[in-house]
């Protein structure tokens, strides 16, 4: 990847700092500067990381990709603070990355005055390089942009394109997930607990058999109905455990929660 060129993020919260790291990680943090609000998050970058604490202007003038790390209540807002830098810029020197849930890539370039923009939404497990990041590019981003973007968010982990009309369904299962699948943890912990275990080693056991149940299905390309179906011995106990499972409605809840999670974010936009 060329060193020649800096990635800046507005917006230093949760998914704004973690992707910060994963600039700092292709770049180095000496290319990657960051801004926020609170001076802790930028701090805490420039701690661990390496990352250099800038402001939204400084960013706008010199960034190769401008990441706004903004919700999408605010985003008519921080876009209004740096459109006229970035509109005053040579054309092809910058492209602006927005990750706000609902707006879509032609709707923050309108904000931004005509600016090429490529929408992303990751999750948090790209802090561990075990994320998901999918994404689409808006009208004149060029293959160059879109090639560096995929070099700068590797170290992220899965980068994955998808049609702008599947973002907001693919975030809604990607981008939420990572909590519906802590509250399951939490429940199997506590199940564990319940029976006798010490929580300490139910949490490890039970982060442990969700990873690794993850890893064996991605591995093997089978689908997870059929490896359930692998664990379940006839009258056993994990036919009964499933059974209990489906009397209390989680696989239909689970899919509820993503429907949840998707008309949110069609609101959100």
């Amino acid at each position: 990847m060329s060193m020649d060129w800096k990635a800046g993020f507005i917006g230093c919260g949760n998914m704004g700092g973690v992707l910060a790291s994963v600039a700092a990680k292709s770049l180095g943090g000496s290319r990657v500067l960051a801004a926020d609000h609170n001076p802790g998050k930028t701090e805490a970058l420039r701690e661990i990381w390496g990352v250099l604490p800038s402001s939204a202007s400084e960013i706008a003038k010199t960034a190769r990709f401008v990441f706004l790390g903004v919700k999408p209540q605010v985003m008519e807002k921080a876009a209004s603070e740096i459109r006229d830098i970035l509109t005053a810029r040579e054309k092809g020197s910058f492209t602006v990355v927005t990750m706000a849930a609902g707006l879509t890539a032609a709707r923050v370039s309108a904000m931004l005055g005509g600016c090429p923009v490529i929408r992303i939404m990751p999750n948090t497990p790209a802090a561990v390089g075990e994320g998901v990041v999918l994404y689409c590019c808006g009208e004149g981003v060029a293959e160059a942009d879109e090639a560096e973007l995929l070099d700068l968010m590797a170290p992220a982990g899965m980068v994955v394109k998808l049609e702008e009309g599947k973002i907001d369904t693919g975030s809604a299962l990607t981008g939420c997930g990572p909590a519906f699948a802590y509250l399951f943890a939490e429940g199997l912990i506590d199940g564990a607990v319940r029976c006798g275990l010490p929580r300490a080693q139910a949490t490890r056991f039970a982060l442990q058999t969700l990873a690794g149940a993850a890893k064996l299905a991605l591995d093997t390309g089978r689908d997870p109905a059929l490896l359930r179906g692998d664990v379940c011995s006839p009258a056993g106990s994990t036919i009964e455990g499933v059974a209990a499972l489906e009397e209390r409605g989680v696989r239909a809840a689970a899919m509820e929660a993503v429907t949840a999670a998707y008309r949110r974010t069609k609101d959100l936009g």
